[in-house]
């Protein structure tokens, strides 16, 4: 490939992150009913990462989590205001404080996009634009928070109100109740334009997926060729838009002067579960295999996600790496490349993991991972070894060897008590830092979550606006 002449050589860096896709839903992670041509060829071209982890098992943590490089219970959003995840009009969000790499970045020179599901907070101060990020478009929160099937028009009871779903350019409400199975290719075109527009500097994207979260609105020509429902089809989109950015990165002359990092927010969804609404004979389904759990749950189907790197200048092609890493460490190791400083106060979470990146004998910086549901610590590794310590609000002890159970299929306690003592110590340290809600521990190194007073819907439902031909006929939410 040439290269764009280019007087910053710092790289371009283009993030794309799926919603609620599975660690077997891709060909390149052994998917058989799943064809990712373009996702393959994006690990075939750089490294894919077999042990990679989110710092939560559901949306809003995790994505604050990758942003900022903290634990969710450290950032305020191990419980947001008793939910695990945000909606619409809700008072909190992340706080304007926190540093995100959007803004590590900004701050020494690089253009900023953001395209698609933000989900950090929708009231003002909470937005990519205050994070960061110059400019924005796409859904503040997941794509089943708007009108569908069944849905009340104002909260009652124990049942919550979902106002229009809202698409913003950058803090407005453009347009509600959009198509979403146009929004994909809306968003590849926001991305292809800031690339183009800004081709001779340093530019951050990111671009977050609406699939595979329920409901799976998809252009019916995917649908028509899917081998899994719905689901299948919303993959092959994920794929095809993967497909065009690469294009586009060719067609710029940047390819080898960018990073293009691919992962999910969290393991796929099970569709069996009992709150959930049975799924219909076209839905599919996602595929944790051959991890045990799914989102939600603090196994390893839960955050052990995809993840891969590429960077043709830099990192050596068709490489695959069993060193575990987390979401955590995209921020300081992409501040590091970019010449970015991280203040050590207040602190991160994360470890600079760029020598994974380029030197196939490199060890893994990161010396422990704690699992938190909510503001439980749930379970802690180091290394091969994880050891659950709650389930459910209930005491546990499980060990299991990663490196050879990776399906977290048989405890091994009993047979290495050695090493539950010494992970039992570092729960007690993750305690003592982050909290653990389940035992009463408040963590002396929690920050405050951001809070607004009076929030408000984005939205307000109306039944006279046009709107209502585009109320969304499916009942899944998840």
């Amino acid at each position: 490939m040439r290269r764009v002449a280019r007087s910053d050589p710092r790289p371009n860096i283009v993030l794309i992150n799926c919603d609620d896709l599975g660690y077997g839903d891709l060909g390149c992670y052994g998917s058989s009913v799943h064809a990712t041509p373009n996702v393959d060829r994006l690990a075939a071209e750089g490294v894919l990462f077999e042990d990679f982890t989110m710092a939560s098992p559901v949306c809003s943590p995790s994505r604050a989590a990758m942003l900022t490089g903290c634990y969710p219970p450290r950032i305020g959003f191990g419980s947001l205001d008793g939910m695990p995840v945000l909606f619409p009009g809700q008072g909190v969000g992340l706080a304007p404080t926190e540093r995100t790499v959007a803004r590590l970045l900004n701050d020494v020179g690089y253009r900023t996009l953001m395209v698609g599901k933000w989900h950090c907070g929708d009231q003002p101060g909470f937005l990519p634009t205050d994070h960061g990020f110059e400019h924005y478009f796409g859904l503040p929160y997941s794509n089943d928070m708007g009108r569908q099937a069944g849905t009340p028009t104002t909260a009652t009871g124990d049942q919550l109100g979902y106002p229009p779903l809202p698409l913003l350019d950058d803090d407005r409400v453009v347009e509600q109740q959009p198509d979403q199975a146009s929004l994909t290719g809306r968003y590849v075109d926001e991305v292809v334009s800031f690339l183009r527009d800004h081709r001779d500097e340093p530019c951050f994207v990111y671009l977050a997926h609406l699939y595979v979260h329920i409901p799976i609105y998809v252009e019916d020509r995917l649908t028509a060729t899917s081998a899994n429902g719905r689901y299948g089809a919303g993959v092959a989109a994920i794929d095809e838009a993967t497909g065009a950015v690469l294009d586009a990165l060719d067609d710029l002359e940047l390819t080898d002067d960018t990073i293009v990092i691919f992962t999910s927010d969290n393991g796929a969804l099970d569709r069996s579960q009992p709150h959930l609404p049975a799924p219909d004979p076209d839905a599919g389904t996602g595929s944790n295999l051959p991890l045990r759990g799914s989102k939600g749950t603090s196994w390893e189907g839960g955050s052990r996600v995809p993840a891969i790197v590429r960077w043709p200048s830099r990192i050596a092609a068709g490489r695959r790496t069993e060193e575990h890493a987390s979401s955590l460490d995209l921020l300081p190791t992409l501040a590091g490349i970019a010449g970015a400083a991280v203040p050590a106060d207040p602190p991160i979470d994360g470890v600079d993991i760029a020598d994974l990146w380029f030197d196939p004998a490199a060890a893994s910086p990161r010396t422990s991972t704690a699992y938190y549901v909510m503001n439980d610590l749930a379970a802690v590794r180091d290394g091969r070894w994880k050891l659950h310590v709650a389930r459910h609000g209930e005491a546990v002890r499980e060990l299991y060897d990663l490196s050879t159970d990776p399906g977290e299929t048989t405890d091994v306690a009993g047979e290495h008590p050695d090493t539950v003592v010494r992970l039992q110590a570092e729960a007690d340290r993750y305690r003592a830092d982050l909290g653990d809600a389940r035992l009463g521990v408040v963590g002396t190194g929690v920050r405050p979550v951001g809070r607004v007073d009076h929030p408000r819907p984005l939205t307000t439902y109306d039944p006279t606006h046009p709107y209502v031909v585009a109320e969304y006929d499916l009942p899944d939410r998840g």
